[in-house]
């Protein structure tokens, strides 16, 4: 019998019927895979088994007995913690605060500082080889990096002693140091006989992590698989039928590229930058490869002006762009998809409507000051079918879209106003097959219109069929350049930890 079970689910939220009879089983030990599309119901199922989502209809069983879990509080009486991609970490406070929120150490109900403070301090030594330099326990959060967060999340639901983990996506804004790590951290609890959801996009973390996965679909489920005899095509199409998703990625036939280069970057320093110069032509994409965390999106935001330049040179279209000064930036034809789409990307508790105007509202107000509605909500619901980005309304808050559409949106503000260069950090992750393909569609589109893409991605695989070129940083630099036949996965793989490739090509004949 299942240690944990939850079935007959339904969840309707307005006119969307985001769970249909749904169901899961996970065992003492086991870590299980949830998969499906964004928007397929797979976080509103985790949010009814933790208590943040009331459902309409559900049945949950632990060691075969009901059980009733109406609120957060009561998932914790039952051992259940989580950790989502969305954090719930309060920056304003230190890392021991954050940590211990919620599980203060007493006895007899008075609190015992000290006691909780050798808790955490456990907890976070545990930690410490994914955590950025120099966190310290009174460090206070909203300094740290988004990864650091990330796994401090962890840390914090590890405290809570649970017998039932859910991890929904909680790897999609690690680098490969931290997902090890937490991989590591995940097989000794699974060895304590915790129960482990998981949840990514990742296929190669579903085959490393999982013994069974769970595929649902529109909210119903489709499937459950044993994934060591189930291979990464056939998860791909139970998730979301046969999307050509490698066709979508796959780089056309080479093209000589001539003319004056849409983007030149000369010599830039900043504080994690050293000397980096680079140029991209009219409709290339240049692939910003190696460790996540070696400076890739730092330059991304250098060339936009979100961080100060100390010195060297952006020259867009031939003309240099005043360091520091996003405005400007926007106006010579740039334009960024950030890393953290929620927290920088867009308005979250703002409409689709007013999100997708942000960039260009001014183009279309009368004399550029008075408003002009019917116009707005023709570019909105041009973009909306141009990107196949599935809505309510115009009017509904950007929040509650899948994440895959989320990001089509923070791509679409920006297509009104016909960039020259486009800065993507990361613009896959965290989506699902199905909207992976069609941003990738939407990059192709933009480089045969002429746009220069550089794109960072933290999935080589993805870099390897999307770029022309691939630029490899470590630590802070440019260390290696990857083109043609030599830009493959493997080779992006040694570049990256600074492997001879030579060496690499002749171990695996």
């Amino acid at each position: 019998m299942a240690t944990l079970e939850i079935s007959g689910v339904d969840k309707r939220f307005g006119g969307v019927q985001a769970l249909r009879d749904a169901s899961l089983q996970v065992e003492s030990g086991e870590v299980h895979g949830l998969l499906g599309p964004n928007g397929s119901g797979k976080s509103t199922l985790n949010k009814i088994l933790t208590g943040a989502v009331r459902p309409d209809r559900c049945t949950i069983r632990i060691d075969g007995r009901p059980v009733t879990i109406d609120g957060p509080i009561a998932a914790g009486r039952h051992r259940i913690a989580a950790v989502y991609q969305h954090l719930s970490l309060v920056g304003q406070l230190s890392v021991l605060e954050n940590l211990a929120l919620g599980v203060e150490s007493d006895v007899a109900g008075w609190l015992t500082p000290r006691r909780q403070r050798l808790r955490v301090q456990a907890v976070l030594e545990r930690l410490r080889p994914a955590l950025e330099p120099g966190v310290r326990l009174d460090t206070r959060v909203e300094t740290l990096e988004p990864g650091t967060r990330q796994v401090l999340e962890l840390g914090k639901a590890v405290l809570r002693d649970p017998r039932f983990l859910v991890l929904d996506e909680a790897t999609a804004s690690l680098h490969r140091d931290q997902v090890a790590l937490v991989f590591s951290l995940v097989r000794e609890l699974t060895a304590e006989g915790v129960a482990v959801i998981f949840v990514s996009h990742r296929m190669e973390e579903i085959s490393e992590l999982c013994r069974r996965a769970t595929i649902i679909r529109n909210g119903t489920n489709v499937a459950t698989v044993d994934v060591a005899a189930t291979s990464g095509p056939q998860l791909v199409r139970l998730m979301v039928g046969d999307v050509p998703l490698a066709d979508a990625a796959r780089r056309p036939t080479a093209v000589p590229r001539t003319g004056p280069p849409a983007l030149e970057v000369r010599d830039v320093e900043t504080s994690r930058l050293h000397g980096v110069s680079l140029r991209a032509l009219p409709g290339e994409v240049i692939g910003l490869g190696g460790l996540q965390g070696q400076g890739q999106s730092e330059l991304l935001r250098a060339v936009f002006g979100a961080d100060p330049i100390r010195s060297g040179t952006v020259v867009v279209a031939g003309r240099p762009v005043r360091p520091g000064d996003p405005r400007r930036a926007v106006r010579a034809g740039l334009a960024l998809v950030p890393g953290d789409r929620s927290s920088q990307g867009f308005y979250a508790h703002r409409s689709i409507l007013e999100n997708l105007s942000s960039v260009t509202l001014g183009r279309r107000a009368y004399g550029r000051l008075v408003l002009a509605m019917r116009r707005e909500r023709a570019m909105a619901q041009a973009q909306v079918q141009a990107l196949q980005i599935k809505i309510g309304d115009l009017s509904d808050p950007v929040s509650t879209l899948s994440g895959g559409n989320q990001q089509k949106v923070v791509i679409g503000k920006w297509l009104p106003a016909g960039p020259r260069v486009a800065l993507l950090d990361d613009p896959t992750k965290g989506v699902d097959v199905g909207a992976k393909a069609e941003i990738y569609a939407i990059i192709r589109t933009l480089t045969a219109q002429g746009v220069a893409v550089l794109l960072n991605s933290s999935d080589d695989t993805e870099l390897a069929a999307l770029a022309d070129r691939v630029l490899v940083f470590y630590e802070g630099g440019i260390v290696t350049e990857l083109s043609g036949g030599d830009l493959t996965h493997d080779r992006l793989v040694a570049a990256a930890l600074r492997v001879d490739t030579a060496e690499t090509v002749e171990a695996g004949r």
